[in-house]
C-alpha cells in the first residue's frame, strides 16, 4: 500500500468503527423504573407478585378523596395495573385502599388471619390489614380504625388463575407490606 494512502485509510476505518457503534448504541434509554408504589407502601416485587397471567410491566395510578361519605377523612385508593400489549392503556389487576373506619369489620367468612403480628385477615381475592392505633388520628381522623384494604378481583378461586394458597400468600403479603410500610411512613407503629 502506498504511504499517501495511509491516513486516508485510517480516517474511514476510524468513520466506519464510529457509525458500526453509533447504530448499536441504545437510542433513548429507559429511566429506572419506581421501585415502590402506591405512595411508598408497595415495592415493585410486591405488586408483581398479584398477576392476571398475562404478564406486563407494572405501574400504578393513585386518588385521595374523603371516601364514601364525609364521615371518612382519610380515603385514598392506588390501582396497580399492567402494560397489556394488545393496547394503549394498561389493564387494572388490583386496588389497595387505606380508609379510616368507625367500626372493626371483623374476618370474613373462610378467611385467614394475616399473622407474624397483624391484626387482618386474607382471602384470595381480598384481605385486610388493621393498623396500629393512632394511625388514624395522624392522618387527621378521629375514626378509631385505619385499614389497608386489598382487592384483587383477578386472584378469585373461579378464575382458576393461580391456586388457593398461593392467593391467600399473596394477598396477605400485599396487605402486611402496605400496613408496615404506611405505620412506619406516618409514625404509628406498634
Amino acid at each position: 500500500m502506498d504511504k499517501k494512502w495511509l491516513p486516508l485509510t485510517l480516517v474511514l476505518g476510524a468513520a466506519a468503527a464510529a457509525v458500526v457503534t453509533a447504530s448499536l448504541w441504545p437510542d433513548d434509554p429507559k429511566p429506572p423504573l419506581p421501585q415502590s408504589l402506591c405512595q411508598g407502601a408497595l415495592s415493585r416485587a410486591t405488586a408483581e407478585l398479584i398477576d392476571d397471567g398475562r404478564g406486563g410491566e407494572v405501574s400504578a395510578e393513585e386518588w385521595e378523596s374523603k371516601g364514601r361519605s364525609s364521615d371518612y377523612a382519610v380515603f385514598r385508593t392506588c390501582q396497580v395495573q399492567r402494560a397489556d400489549p394488545d393496547s394503549a392503556s394498561p389493564r387494572g389487576i388490583f386496588q389497595l385502599i387505606v380508609a379510616d373506619q368507625r367500626h372493626d369489620s371483623g374476618p370474613r367468612k373462610d378467611s385467614v388471619p394475616l399473622g407474624l403480628g397483624f391484626k387482618g385477615w386474607a382471602l384470595p381475592e381480598e384481605a385486610e390489614a388493621t393498623l396500629p392505633a393512632g394511625c388514624a388520628a395522624r392522618l387527621g381522623s378521629t375514626a378509631p380504625y385505619l385499614t389497608v384494604t386489598l382487592k384483587a378481583p383477578s386472584q378469585e378461586e373461579e378464575k382458576g388463575l393461580v391456586d388457593r394458597n398461593t392467593a391467600l400468600r399473596n394477598s396477605a403479603a400485599v396487605v402486611r407490606e402496605a400496613a408496615a410500610h404506611l405505620a412506619k411512613k406516618y409514625g404509628c407503629e406498634a
